[in-house]
């Protein structure tokens, strides 16, 4: 994953703002419908890296939601938002793990066909909105966590389709735990470089006000 850029702290003209809200609401549509099949399947298929994968649908749903509301906020506000949306993509990566190691002791058997026919269907679900979002991958932090929830998603999907083949040919729950893993790396990762880009902006932000403050004091004085 390549490093955070840098980020302008002004308003977005108004134009590429009201283009990034009907792309998040698009977004967001997508994504939760894409949970409710997920989630199902993977009860279906007893998949770890399914159910992983639904789990992302729900949180990414809920990250553009945010996000939406973000864009009414300030400059400020977003980069709160953004941090906050790094932590959670965080505990999202933990809570996968354990997740993984609980289908493994308690001896779950994957199901392929499904797991390969849900997988696709959600890779062409991400890599649509992958596409939509492509064009804001470089803004601020809130623009680029849903860059990247996007772009680690149809990663994510891709691998769960090659989990379904290792466990068709494997007969073991091992791909499957190895992708839902793989997942969790991704989520974790991904939610270090944001948490990075956002404390950056807020540090910076705070370099601002302090100058303002500085300035107004003498002028104050006077």
């Amino acid at each position: 994953m390549s490093e955070c850029c840098n980020s302008s702290f002004g308003s977005l003209p108004p134009s590429h703002e009201r283009r990034f809200r009907r792309t998040l609401w698009v977004a967001l549509t997508a994504n939760f419908g894409m949970f409710f099949v997920e989630a199902g399947a993977s009860w279906k298929a007893e998949s770890t890296a399914l159910m992983a994968d639904a789990i992302d649908f729900l949180g990414d749903a809920a990250n553009y939601g945010v996000s939406l509301l973000a864009l009414a906020a300030g400059t400020l506000w977003r980069s709160r938002v953004a941090l906050a949306k790094g932590w959670v993509m965080g505990v999202y990566g933990i809570a996968v793990l354990l997740v993984a190691g609980w289908n493994v002791l308690r001896g779950a058997s994957p199901e392929p066909g499904t797991m390969a026919l849900v997988a696709l269907l959600a890779l062409l679900v991400n890599v649509g909105v992958a596409v939509l979002l492509y064009a804001f991958r470089n803004g601020d932090a809130n623009m680029r966590s849903v860059w990247l929830c996007s772009r680690n998603d149809a990663i994510g999907n891709t691998t769960v389709m090659l989990a379904a083949a290792g466990v068709f040919g494997t007969g073991t729950i091992w791909p499957d735990v190895g992708v839902a893993v793989l997942l969790a790396g991704l989520g974790l990762l991904a939610a270090r470089h944001i948490v990075g880009q956002a404390r950056k902006e807020l540090a910076a932000q705070r370099a601002v006000t302090r100058d303002n403050a500085k300035r107004a004091i003498p002028m104050i004085d006077k």
